[in-house]
């Protein structure tokens, strides 16, 4: 037989037992913080970074983390003219934010290592050759990014930019092509070329005389970052994990 409480009341029920576990959090006991409030006169100075998201490409001039959106719900093409090296890290760090990365190139060999790292091709990254990528299915829970490393004449590619889906060519050299693809792009880095190609490019894009100066002076790893009428100066700064698979910053390949 169940007996009666002290107070003489019947037993609870299981839903009364069952109430009483949700308002105390089934015995336990979070930390005890004062409420997060705001009054009135506060709100005005409440603000939260927005469009921030995307690659943190290295640092600018003030050394603020200097960040690259290439997860984009419209297409968004961006040509770099400098070395391998920036190149795969940049795809290296997309990948690490969720996306997949297709390689378009005549020298699987150099981007063979980072396939390897990365899982062999079932983690993020793999590698076509010139003219073999195929459609990326890109949307935005698995958006793209395709890299054209084609060498100095790259041919017009089969996948393009799309929603979801940017492209990145990479350009050793100031290349014939190259105007028509600095036409074409949203975003366009420059790294350490010759005063000649300095002086074509500076043409091409309507640079002032002091970026068209310092081109041919820039360190490893400096990128020239143009955008519209926006320029920026970036360091790419590699992690101990990325000079472990990539080595150090370098221009030339």
């Amino acid at each position: 037989m169940h007996t009666a409480d002290v107070s003489g009341g019947a037993p609870p029920s299981v839903t009364e037992r069952l109430r009483g576990r949700l308002r105390s959090g089934f015995g336990l006991i979070g930390p005890r913080h004062g409420r997060h409030a705001l009054s009135v006169e506060q709100v005005d100075a409440l603000a939260l970074p927005i469009g921030d998201d995307g690659v943190v490409i290295g640092v600018d001039a003030e050394g603020q983390p200097a960040v690259l959106g290439l997860n984009r719900p419209t297409p968004y093409d961006v040509v770099l003219i400098g070395g391998l090296w920036t190149a795969q890290v940049l795809a290296l760090r997309a990948a690490a934010t969720g996306a997949r990365v297709a390689v378009e190139t005549g020298r699987a060999q150099s981007w063979m290592q980072m396939v390897h790292a990365m899982g062999g091709g079932q983690n993020g990254l793999a590698v076509y050759d010139v003219g073999r990528v195929p459609p990326q299915g890109a949307s935005a829970g698995t958006p793209v990014l395709v890299v054209r490393d084609c060498g100095m004449r790259p041919p017009r590619g089969r996948v393009v930019s799309g929603p979801w889906q940017s492209v990145v060519t990479l350009l050793p050299y100031l290349s014939p092509v190259a105007p028509r693809l600095i036409r074409q792009a949203r975003l366009v880095g420059v790294q350490r070329i010759s005063p000649d190609e300095a002086a074509e490019l500076g043409r091409t894009m309507a640079l002032p005389r002091a970026d068209m100066d310092s081109l041919p002076t820039l360190a490893d790893g400096v990128t020239l970052w143009c955008a519209d009428r926006d320029r920026q100066y970036v360091m790419t700064q590699p992690t101990d994990a990325e000079i472990g698979l990539l080595g150090t910053p370098r221009r030339m390949d």
